[in-house]
């Protein structure tokens, strides 16, 4: 009772002084009830709480930390970085190793954009699209979240799913209208709208793993089939990579999948757990940008000194470990027994899951989230989100969390 009264206490407090008590609507635990965790500090696969308690972290700040929380060699050159200032408002040489790291692993990639998150790479790839093109619609698929632009936030999963909301308030028709909205993996309904809006469609912008919807996975010849069309009618192809860059594989869901976009949108794990957006892809499209072209974009504080350091030290540190392998294995390990537990004790839940991201659907997902949360266990708030393993995630982590969700399930079949 102490812990849940200090829990109350922090949360409303917070409320007080910002909408919700968050900076993110998905923290808020909304969707699940109750108080949400504050976090105290963090080390590796774990975190631990303000009001006590140690969590196996399977959210890693929605998956930005593929390496884990306060990875040595990330923190070591952060602590050399910051020394040397914290931002210039001018060229450094890190920029440009970042955007080599991220060409040289990313084969569309020629050259590349830092921007401050993912929100801000997709917008500055669209109105890239817009410009290269000279069109103006653009299509996007239902349950792909692409941030919180606003001609974007139509049936776009994430937050909005979690919280019951279709579109958002505050967002004119208008600023809707070019944004053509159709059913993901359905490749006839893209090809039917693709040809109705040609005389004026710029681009379709896709995940190509859909991450904030539960995690759906694309069908066979889905991918292929935006590469034919795109390239069939003349529209620019846009992968928003945010979450699957650097996660399904070191060259993202385009290696995975050996499917290339004209151009990405990355973030996440290029910045090592600080605030970092991306956007690349061909020379022809990319010299639009100003100086070099008309299609304007900047940022204070894009190519931070400081959040450059930590991807690029992330990114070597993926290229020399190469962890997607084990990465997937444990994945599968986790994701198959949490499956034939449910089975056991009758429990309904869908588990789906590629590489090392994973989701959990269940009517009795808010019982079965407090369960694993009382256990020990963290995962996304929101049965919506998607869940992750890092390069430290352990055996013993893995072991420790099926325990955990064998006495969840038993206690939920009571």
């Amino acid at each position: 009772m102490a812990v849940l009264n200090i829990a109350k206490g922090l949360f409303e407090e917070a409320k007080r002084y910002i909408p919700g008590g968050v900076n993110s609507p998905v923290r808020s635990f909304k969707a699940v009830g109750g108080y949400p965790v504050f976090v105290k500090k963090a080390f590796g696969s774990k975190f631990y709480g303000e009001c006590g308690g140690e969590f196996i972290d399977y959210c890693l700040s929605w998956g930005a930390l593929i390496l884990g929380h306060a990875y040595p060699k990330v923190v070591d050159s952060l602590e050399k970085a910051i020394k040397k200032g914290t931002s210039f408002g001018a060229p450094t040489i890190l920029e440009t190793e970042l955007a080599k790291l991220i060409a040289e692993a990313v084969s569309s990639i020629e050259q590349v954009r830092l921007t401050n998150s993912g929100t801000e790479a997709v917008m500055s790839a669209i109105r890239l699209a817009r410009a290269y093109t000279g069109k103006n619609k653009i299509i996007k698929f239902e349950g792909s979240y692409h941030g919180h632009a606003d001609y974007l936030l139509v049936k776009s999963g994430s937050g909005q799913a979690t919280l019951g909301i279709p579109n958002t308030k505050g967002v004119p028709r208008d600023f809707t209208k070019h944004t053509i909205v159709l059913p993901f993996n359905d490749i006839k309904r893209l090809e039917a709208a693709v040809k109705k809006h040609q005389k004026d469609l710029a681009a379709t912008i896709v995940e190509p793993v859909e991450a904030n919807y539960g995690v759906v996975l694309p069908k066979q010849g889905f991918l292929e089939g935006l590469r034919t069309i795109a390239d069939k009618y003349n529209i620019v192809l846009i992968f928003d990579e945010v979450i699957t860059g650097f996660r399904l594989s070191y060259a993202g869901a385009q290696g995975y999948f050996n499917v290339t976009p004209d151009l990405t949108c990355l973030g996440k794990i290029i910045g090592g757990g600080l605030p970092i957006g991306a956007f690349g892809g061909k020379s022809e499209i990319m010299r639009l940008l100003a100086p070099l072209g008309d299609v304007y974009q900047a940022g204070t504080l894009s190519g931070n000194p400081i959040a450059v350091t930590a991807g690029i030290t992330t990114l070597k540190e993926l290229k020399r470990m190469n962890p997607y392998k084990a990465l997937e294995e444990k994945t599968q390990e986790l994701c198959g027994s949490i499956r034939l537990s449910a089975q056991k004790y009758g429990i309904k839940v869908r588990v789906e899951h590629i590489a090392s991201m994973f989701s959990l659907t269940s009517d009795l997902f808010k019982k079965l989230y407090h369960g694993l949360l009382k256990e020990g266990v963290y995962f996304s708030p929101s049965e919506f989100e998607s869940n992750f393993l890092s390069a430290v995630h352990t055996e013993d982590d893995i072991e420790n969390t099926l325990q955990a969700v064998d006495r969840v399930f038993k206690n939920m079949r009571r």
